[in-house]
């Protein structure tokens, strides 16, 4: 697979197929991350891959928070969506949540199925791989910038190893939760949970294709 075939290929899988992953495609993946760029070289990121006991531990966790209410305790240290929504980026939010849920079958005010489908970023989709990235949080704003690049070259990097992947925003809110099982150091800030594996192709919901912008649509030729 070329980097273009990587590139275009990589999409957010949400539903994968059990089959192990071997720990060298993982280290395939994450050594070729290293070479992601920082300000001044700083590789402000850690990395924490769970599989097996310890990924169930934290997927029963937040299972359980959710179903005796304490999830509501629980809030993310950065906003990663705006408090108000507005266009052309609340159209293109809404155009992915209801093809998604036209695959699933769930009807717009079916708020028990939504929720249902919500926890299962909690199971990692299913992926037998999961990962979490984090940062220190006294550092400042632009190392956001430098963690994304990173995260990238992982789903990317993913697709190079014949794997898929779903980069989940959703784990953030329990940081505290997952730091626990984890051993976060005092200033570690979880900015992204990320799910990897194969993909399972006879789920409906990896029949979702979101439509991209062409490069003429955001993009302003000067000379």
């Amino acid at each position: 697979m070329n980097v273009k075939e990587a590139f275009i290929s990589r999409r957010s899988v949400r539903r994968f197929l059990p089959d192990l992953v071997s720990k060298d495609k993982i280290k395939n993946v994450l050594e070729c991350a290293a070479f992601a760029p920082s300000g001044h070289n700083i590789q402000p990121w850690h990395v924490y891959v769970v599989q097996g006991k310890k990924k169930e531990e934290i997927t029963n966790s937040i299972l359980a928070s959710i179903k005796d209410g304490t999830a509501k305790n629980f809030k993310q240290e950065f906003d990663y969506y705006p408090t108000e929504w507005f266009e052309p980026f609340i159209s293109r939010r809404r155009a992915v949540g209801f093809e998604l849920y036209k695959l699933l079958n769930i009807s717009r005010d079916d708020y028990e199925a939504r929720d249902k489908q919500m926890q299962e970023n909690f199971h990692f989709f299913g992926a037998p791989i999961g990962m979490f990235v984090t940062m220190d949080r006294r550092l400042a704003t632009g190392t956001f910038m430098d963690v994304g690049m990173f995260i990238q070259s992982i789903l990317v990097g993913a697709r190079g190893e014949g794997l898929h992947s779903c980069g989940q925003v959703a784990f953030t809110k329990f940081h505290t939760l997952i730091a626990d099982h984890l051993g976060f150091k005092e200033n570690e800030m979880l900015v992204c949970g990320i799910s990897i594996g194969y993909e399972d192709t006879k789920a409906p919901e990896n029949d979702l294709r979101v439509e991209k912008l062409k490069c003429e649509d955001f993009t302003t030729f000067l000379s």
